[in-house]
């Protein structure tokens, strides 16, 4: 086992997938910079070194090519992990991530397919409306694309490695304050969460979700940063007589909802938490799901508990207000075990 952060952990896990296949390269925004910082926050810092700028492709400042690159580069063969800067920057690739990448494989019949990873920052880090948002549930929409949420280095490698081999295109969204960056590339208020990677290679499947914390009370479903505000929360909770189960999905695009089914049958409650706005965020359809499929189970409403449905603000003081917190989870919850 070796400590890493996330930013470390990616960027050994890209590394080794780049020595295993010489199909497997990267391209975005400054990420073999000499001298840069690795892209924006410092995943590729370095790797220009070992495998050259023909491996490590640096592209002028445009989100479009970077999708049109990747994507024409995986239907000849490659395996391209492309590198958005800010997740919010996916809007200028659009056409070609929803209407090329997801459909290139059904509209050929299964003759082409496109293995891909487009690598996605989000998440509100002082940064204003532009640079701060959570956009899975945007992709979740998409027919064609897997999405993936990693939130520990562990997590991190295993679900790149699956995705790097995957013959359909992934979404991989990262929180800028797990990244655990260091110097000139350190988020204001960054958990830095440091975790164990084990020597030895491993993949974690798609759609297999992880139980952070049992509890017996109700039942939370969190993702990213916000699944640590969740577990943040139920230590303060079980304090209180209130037992907490936290489920991390890891990947939104196949959701594990045996997982989901078999906890609320044990506590009869949900609470979904998401830094995604509520109105048609991701937990809006968990929440139809389990309405439509498992209502029996359930001895309350469901709750969601999100960012709020406005602009992510650039003052500090009203960027933690929108974005779900500790506390706000703690009072939803206390008033959910009411109801």
């Amino acid at each position: 086992m070796a400590q890493k952060t996330i930013a470390e952990a990616l960027r050994e896990a890209i590394a080794e997938e780049m020595r295993r296949d010489e199909r497997v390269f990267c391209i975005g925004e400054d990420i073999g910079v000499d001298g840069g910082f690795g892209g924006a926050f410092t995943v590729t810092l370095g790797l220009e070194k070992e495998f050259g700028h023909d491996r490590i492709i640096d592209t002028p400042i445009s989100e479009i090519l970077i999708a049109g690159a990747a994507t024409g580069a995986a239907m000849t063969g490659m395996r391209p992990i492309a590198d958005v800067q800010y997740g919010d920057f996916l809007f200028c690739m659009m056409d070609q991530l929803v209407d090329e990448t997801a459909k290139m494989r059904y509209m050929s019949g299964g003759k082409i397919t496109v293995p891909m990873v487009m690598r996605a920052p989000v998440g509100a880090t002082t940064r204003g409306a532009q640079h701060a948002q959570s956009l899975e549930g945007f992709f979740t929409h998409v027919p064609g694309l897997k999405v993936i949420c990693p939130a520990t280095a562990y997590d991190a490698v295993g679900l790149l490695r699956t995705a790097v081999h995957d013959d359909d295109p992934v979404v991989m969204f990262e929180h800028k304050k797990l990244y655990g960056s260091k110097g000139n590339r350190a988020e204001k208020g960054a958990l830095s969460p440091i975790g164990e990677v084990p020597d030895e290679y491993y993949t974690i499947p798609f759609g297999k979700a992880e139980v952070r914390r049992e509890g017996t009370d109700v039942t939370i479903v969190a993702n990213l940063l916000m699944m640590y505000n969740a577990m943040q929360a139920a230590a303060q909770l079980e304090e209180e007589g209130i037992s907490c189960e936290v489920i991390d999905p890891r990947t939104l695009v196949p959701f594990d909802y045996d997982t989901l089914y078999a906890s609320i049958r044990k506590t009869g409650r949900l609470a979904i938490v998401h830094e995604d706005v509520q109105r048609n965020g991701w937990g809006a359809e968990v929440a139809a799901k389990v309405a439509s499929e498992a209502l029996y189970y359930l001895d309350a409403p469901i709750k969601r508990i999100c960012t709020y449905n406005v602009p992510i603000p650039f003052a500090p003081v009203m960027e933690n207000f929108v974005v779900p917190s500790v506390e706000r989870i703690i009072t939803e919850i206390k008033q959910l075990m009411t109801e």
